[in-house]
């Protein structure tokens, strides 16, 4: 599917990186034919020496250079970025952007094309562990889809969905969510060097009971409460943890801050129009 394509990073930043590492680690395409733009010469200078891409500091040039442009800039840098590249593209440019926040309409008003692909991804790309979530626009054809599904899914596991709206969803869910993870495992490492543990044996007891749990829920294709009910002994020290924690409203504490990510993602799509 990508044979003989090229092309170029708009941003080149964390997420930008791990798209590349993800396309040259796959050996989707060659590093000859991928071009990194960033404002920031050193940075180009970093990527260079890691993957031997090509580099500038020229946006257009990188845009004129490519048939596939991923958009992975800041949102707050988009709005200069769009007029910047607008010129170099033509009718047949596919655009993928990771921008959060910035819905279609924004990109193709800016534009002025209409092969678009919005996706949200998540940081556990950065080591090939990445959920993204993805829609396109009508005009993006199969082989434009199939594409995409390529080079997204470099960052890890990738879900086409067909209405922008679950773009927001996602970003509360799995875009936001490794931070929810990481919160909790920090309450727990804290909890085990409260009671005695030392913090490197902790953070090693939590990452490997948190590793082996998604291992085991995934390989036994049960639900979740089923898992939790084989592990939870009558009146055993599971149930007692397991009480403290619906008492202090874990479950509706959890649902408030996905719906207030939600919420909050809706809001920054909505000013991004204005």
């Amino acid at each position: 599917m990508l044979k003989d394509t090229t092309l170029a990073f708009i941003g080149s930043g964390v997420m930008g990186e791990a798209m590349i590492r993800g396309i040259l680690t796959h050996r989707l395409i060659d590093p000859e034919a991928i071009t990194a733009s960033d404002p920031m010469p050193e940075r180009l200078q970093v990527l260079h020496g890691r993957y031997d891409i090509r580099t500038t500091t020229d946006n257009q040039s990188a845009v004129r250079a490519s048939n596939i442009i991923v958009l992975s800039v800041k949102p707050q840098t988009l709005p200069k970025v769009l007029p910047d590249i607008q010129p170099a593209l033509n009718a047949n440019s596919l655009i993928i952007s990771i921008v959060a926040g910035s819905p279609i309409s924004i990109i193709r008003q800016g534009l002025g094309v209409d092969k678009i692909i919005r996706a949200m991804p998540n940081t556990p790309g950065q080591v090939g562990q990445g959920m993204t979530v993805w829609t396109a626009t009508e005009a993006v054809d199969e082989i434009g889809r199939r594409q995409a599904q390529a080079i997204l899914g470099a960052l890890g596991k990738e879900l086409y969905v067909n209405d922008e709206s679950y773009l927001d969803m996602a970003t509360a869910l799995s875009g936001t969510g490794p931070a929810y993870i990481f919160l909790f495992m920090e309450a727990l490492i804290d909890a085990g060097v409260h009671m005695g543990f030392s913090r490197r044996i902790a953070q090693e007891l939590v990452y490997q009971t948190i590793e082996g749990s998604v291992a085991m829920a995934r390989a036994s294709g049960s639900h979740p409460t089923e898992l939790r009910n084989q592990v939870t002994s009558p009146g055993g020290t599971t149930a007692e943890a397991l009480y403290q924690l619906e008492k202090g409203g874990l479950r509706t504490v959890v649902s408030k801050a996905v719906w207030a990510a939600y919420q909050r993602s809706k809001t920054l799509g909505e000013l991004a129009k204005k």
